[in-house]
């Protein structure tokens, strides 16, 4: 077993290859080892985005949070951000790869209650097999996203402008992907179970993320949830630390920062407002707590990514 204090683990954010315009990308396994040096396929990253694996030929072992992970075909592993994943050593094996950034989602408010209810990445776990029928539908799916993801490579194809092409083929794969995703959740919904193990304090992290998702908008300090959970904030902080590598508060800005993202690329709202619904009383306080996380003020960030924007309501 890989013990994490013995291995490097390089942090890799989402930056797909030019002139890639979506905050989602599909390849296969063969296609990143094609494009990838084999030095680099045997290290360990801890991504800032989300991946998707699913195994079409032969069988690989995994390395999910340094556990080993037995797949074969029909195999469909679920990785979060922060999660720590090396691809293994071995060779003979193919599959598809989706990654896409967080806030690719849309916001939590956007949604109607019953989409939030079927749209859940915490209810699939992070391990699904699925039979050979719905591995056949699952890689057609993803196939069908990936050759649209293709749509504008080349100036015949597509109409309007590039922006308004660029917007269609990203909220066409938007809900392309959460079709697959509620396919699959109302096969194998069931919450998340705890590969990382069952210590107390992985235990502890699990209902602390659980929390969070639940109260971000109304709780940003970690009192707050150490309060509800029973514990500590020390306590707290290396349950999160040990999970995710990042302190306790760290997570919870985070996760603000994230819906606030959501919020800025998908709708028009006024930032402003924004503040408002994620618990700021001033929105100068929210763009100070934005930018001292993002880099840039929330204006800002919706100019860079303002192609993400459609009048979808999913």
């Amino acid at each position: 077993m890989v013990q994490p204090g013995k291995v490097d683990i390089h942090h890799l954010s989402f930056h797909p290859a030019k002139p890639h315009p979506y905050d989602l990308e599909v390849f296969s396994v063969s296609d990143l080892k094609r494009r990838t040096a084999a030095a680099a396929m045997r290290w360990t990253y801890r991504y800032e985005f989300f991946m998707l694996i699913c195994v079409t030929r032969g069988e690989c072992v995994q390395i999910v949070d340094f556990q080993p992970v037995s797949c074969s075909a029909g195999t469909f592993l679920v990785l979060r951000p922060g999660q720590a994943h090396n691809f293994g050593s071995d060779e003979e094996w193919d599959g598809w790869i989706i990654l896409f950034r967080p806030e690719f989602l849309l916001p939590a408010v956007s949604l109607s209650r019953d989409l939030r209810q079927m749209f859940d990445l915490e209810r699939l776990p992070e391990r699904l097999t699925l039979t050979n029928g719905e591995l056949d539908r699952a890689a057609h799916s993803i196939l069908r996203m990936r050759d649209d993801s293709l749509i504008g490579a080349s100036p015949s194809k597509g109409g309007g402008s590039a922006s308004e092409l660029t917007a269609n083929v990203q909220a066409l794969l938007r809900y392309q992907f959460y079709a697959l995703v509620t396919w699959l959740t109302v096969i194998h919904g069931e919450r998340r179970t705890q590969n990382l193990g069952d210590s107390t304090a992985l235990q502890r992290f699990r209902r602390f993320e659980k929390l969070v998702e639940q109260r971000f908008a109304e709780w940003n300090q970690l009192s707050d949830y150490a309060s509800d959970l029973g514990c500590t904030e020390k306590s707290l902080t290396r349950a999160t630390h040990l999970a995710v590598g990042m302190s306790a508060k760290a997570f919870i800005s985070k996760r603000i920062n994230l819906e606030a993202k959501r919020l800025l690329a998908h709708t028009d709202l006024p930032v402003g407002i924004i503040a408002e619904k994620l618990g700021f009383q001033e929105a100068t306080h929210f763009s100070k707590f934005f930018k001292r996380e993002v880099s840039c003020t929330p204006k800002e960030f919706r100019a860079l990514n303002t192609h993400l924007v459609t009048r979808d309501t999913a």
